[in-house]
């Protein structure tokens, strides 16, 4: 099968995780245009108690079976990946089907006493189909990371974006007619059908692509597995934890929102209208470079294991420090980029600048998120996956506290929630790296930080001096991706002048390789 580099699969994840993107922002401006904001609140309020119900079906086991896979074939060990493969297969199954139904059950209660918004029940039945076919996904897709193959995640990730695009304004548009949440309904079924042909597409690769068979001698091995279970459960069961706690604030955040903006005065409808904007519009935009720094991490968990399984440290140390300087990389101008241009960005995407004073509010803060997932990912493949845990829980209660101690004030109103995810951002960032610097006395040298303000220093005047040569950009979409063209360019040449990408780097990708 085949074996990427930690280089060569990050990029993999990344170009799929560009186009994945892509194609992720022309569904929302679709939905946006098609169901308008208030369409876009419904959908969005929903979407937490979903991700909420499948954390708990994923029980933590996609990291844990990267990381264990990666060990067991470091060492040869063919049988331990079948056994790691068939109590996953276990976990997840009866997970899923007892979280389907359980799910169902509760959503109207969810609905009307959580969401205080009836109509998200619709949008909320819709989605359940997608918790087993997940789950199943999930398994696999950990299975074909641990042996550090990215191409299966990284295909299957664009095939489930294709389908979904392809579906979504025929079923937005075709039930719009009967209600908002009838269209917001149909853009979540276009996310299950999205993700079962995602499914099919990788159960394939494995069928083709394995090296055992799970059926042969199942019960044999699933009886000796109790010591796979436990090594497991070690990962899986702080990294449940910590994903738990996440979705359980964005379980909470809506509903936090409603009662915090209800006592500040607001009507459900703007409170709907202005959460939806937070959530449909800003977000996304200063979401967009964790494409690059989720595909870091998900190439440092086996990279880092296999490198611990062969006691390898002095390597372990490289890759945490490769990936904070490359996720600093890809992230910096997009702070920049979100700064400077949040107007015409937000006009051209979504036709509604509104939200510009949030997207300038929040960029620079958030440059410290694109830091936090290669962190996490290498608390996780240093089995130090509960300290990651116990600091979400940290990070999210002090968000939601201050979210609701500021929302609930009429002179913030929504800007108090914008305020309360950037302290929460900050905050656990800042505890990741400081579990990282105690336990295996990792430090980011002082001339990077140097180099990082430096570099961002730059790039903005760069910025504002070209945006100053071009103001029709404001104006005319050609010219605004023309001065984009031209800060990416420089940009470019500034990551080499500052030394964030060496030529070490480039010579690993196969079209710098010479013949």
């Amino acid at each position: 099968m085949a074996k990427q580099t930690f280089i060569q699969g990050t990029l993999i994840l990344i170009i799929a995780g560009l186009i994945t993107r892509f194609l992720g922002f022309i569904n929302r401006i679709v939905v946006a245009r098609i169901m308008g904001e208030e369409g876009v609140g419904l959908y969005m309020m929903a979407l937490p108690t979903l991700f909420l119900v499948i954390t708990l079906t994923h029980f933590g086991l996609p990291v844990a079976i990267s990381k264990r896979v990666a060990e067991a074939d470091a060492q040869g060990d063919r049988l331990k990946i079948k056994r790691i493969l068939i109590i996953a297969f276990s976990i997840t199954l009866v997970l899923s089907a007892i979280f389907t139904v359980a799910y169902i059950l509760i959503a109207p209660i969810v609905a009307t006493q959580f969401l205080t918004d009836e109509r998200t029940l619709y949008p909320l039945i819709a989605i359940s189909p997608i918790i087993p076919i997940v789950a199943i996904s999930a398994v696999l897709r950990g299975y074909f990371l641990g042996l550090q193959n990215m191409k299966p995640q990284a295909i299957s990730q664009v095939i489930e974006q294709i389908v979904r695009i392809a579906l979504v304004a025929l079923l937005t548009k075709a039930l719009l007619p009967y209600g908002v949440e009838f269209a917001a309904s149909g853009a979540m079924i276009s996310v299950v059908i999205g993700e079962a042909c995602s499914l099919a597409y990788i159960v394939y690769q494995f069928k083709n692509k394995k090296r055992i068979r799970v059926r042969k001698n199942f019960w044999k091995s699933f009886k000796k597995g109790r010591e796979t279970l436990g090594e497991l459960m070690s990962i899986a069961l702080p990294t449940t934890g910590s994903r738990l706690v996440g979705n359980l604030s964005h379980f909470l955040e809506p509903i936090l929102v409603a009662q915090a903006l209800a006592i500040a005065g607001f009507t459900v409808s703007q409170t709907t209208s202005l959460y939806g904007e937070l959530t449909g519009y800003v977000l996304p935009l200063l979401f967009l470079p964790t494409f690059i720094t989720n595909s870091l991490s998900t190439a440092l968990v086996p990279s880092i294991s296999e490198a611990g399984a062969k006691n390898q440290v002095k390597l372990i140390h490289f890759r945490i420090h490769q990936s904070i300087r490359l996720s600093f990389a890809s992230g910096g101008i997009a702070t920049v980029v979100l700064f400077i241009f949040a107007g015409p960005i937000l006009t051209f995407m979504y036709n509604d600048a509104d939200a510009i004073k949030y997207v300038q509010l929040m960029a620079p803060f958030f440059i410290l998120l694109y830091f936090q997932a290669p962190l996490q990912a290498a608390l996780q493949a240093l089995d130090l996956a509960k300290q990651a845990m116990y600091n979400s829980i940290i990070g999210s209660i002090v968000k939601l506290t201050t979210l609701f101690i500021l929302a609930s004030r009429p002179e913030f109103g929504i800007r108090g929630v914008v305020i309360a995810i950037v302290v929460g951002v900050v905050l656990v960032t800042f505890l990741h790296y400081a579990v990282l610097v105690k336990a295996i006395s990792f430090k980011l040298p002082f001339v990077d930080i140097i180099k990082m303000l430096g570099l961002l220093g730059t790039t903005y005047m760069v910025g504002k001096y070209i945006y100053f040569l071009f103001p029709q950009a404001e104006k005319s979409g050609i010219t605004l991706l023309f001065v984009f063209l031209i800060i990416g360019i420089i940009y470019v040449l500034l990551l080499f002048l500052f030394r964030f990408i060496t030529k070490e780097e480039l010579k690993q990708l196969p079209f710098f390789k010479k013949k």
